[in-house]
């Protein structure tokens, strides 16, 4: 049993690049998108929550083994094989990083399907900002950012960096507004956050950017160090606004 026998596999294809993706529920569409080092038990218990709540969600496999259990040495090797993808973009500051593309298009997709107002996209640390990025296709709108932790926090360039490229952050400036909300959460002294990236969060979107802050330095807002409150504002925002 790996927690997701009740799921359905299936893959998304775009632009030449093919993940497995894992699907269950009914309702409006919700991408959740795993934190490293992969879809753990804890992200397929936080994934169940939101199809409880009447979702229709898929969890794309970028890295990792579905269902095993995060121990150190998985960790690393997670890790290591993310930093060495070309899919993801870990130091460089102003660029998104290529798999936003394929994010994008797992999101039109699931739309152009199930219709409605739109789709969800919750990252997590290190695809926290990736559902910034998806927020330039208009298919996406309730993004939410569980401690987005790239590019990694080496220097303040680098931790103020929202992981967009200039062009995407026009857009997400834009759609922010005209009043699209995004929704972002994090211990207030998480390292792998940083002290600035929330700023420039509040400083690019304005009152469009919604921030849930816990005291303390742990990480995984809606996983391992799990915050109650916190899952119950991504609920509720996903409620709001894909109904």
């Amino acid at each position: 049993m790996t927690g997701l026998d009740s799921w359905t596999p299936g893959e998304h294809s775009a632009d030449g690049v093919t993940h497995p993706t894992y699907r269950k529920g009914t309702g409006p569409g919700v991408v959740v998108i795993s934190e490293i080092p992969g879809i753990t038990p804890s992200v397929i218990e936080f994934a169940e929550e939101v199809v409880a709540a009447g979702h229709t969600v898929v969890m794309p496999q970028l890295f990792g083994t579905p269902g095993a259990e995060p121990t150190t040495g998985y960790m690393m090797r997670s890790i290591t094989q993310a930093c060495l993808s070309r899919e993801f973009t870990v130091l460089a500051a102003g660029q998104t990083s290529p798999i936003a593309s394929w994010l994008r298009s797992l999101a039109r997709t699931l739309h152009e399907e199930l219709g409605g107002p739109g789709v969800g996209a919750v990252g997590m640390c290190f695809t926290g900002g990736f559902a910034l990025a998806m927020m330039v296709d208009p298919s996406v709108t309730a993004p939410v950012l569980a401690q987005p932790s790239l590019p990694f926090c080496l220097g303040r360039k680098r931790a103020a960096d929202l992981g967009l490229s200039p062009a995407d952050l026009a857009v997400v400036k834009q759609r922010a507004a005209e009043g699209q909300e995004v929704l972002g959460l994090r211990f207030v002294e998480d390292p792998a956050v940083g002290k600035h990236r929330f700023d420039s969060l509040r400083r690019e979107l304005g009152e469009a950017f919604l921030a849930v802050e816990f005291p303390g330095k742990q990480h995984s807002t809606l996983t391992e160090h799990r915050q109650q409150e916190g899952v119950d504002r991504v609920l509720a925002f996903l409620a709001d606004k894909l109904r």
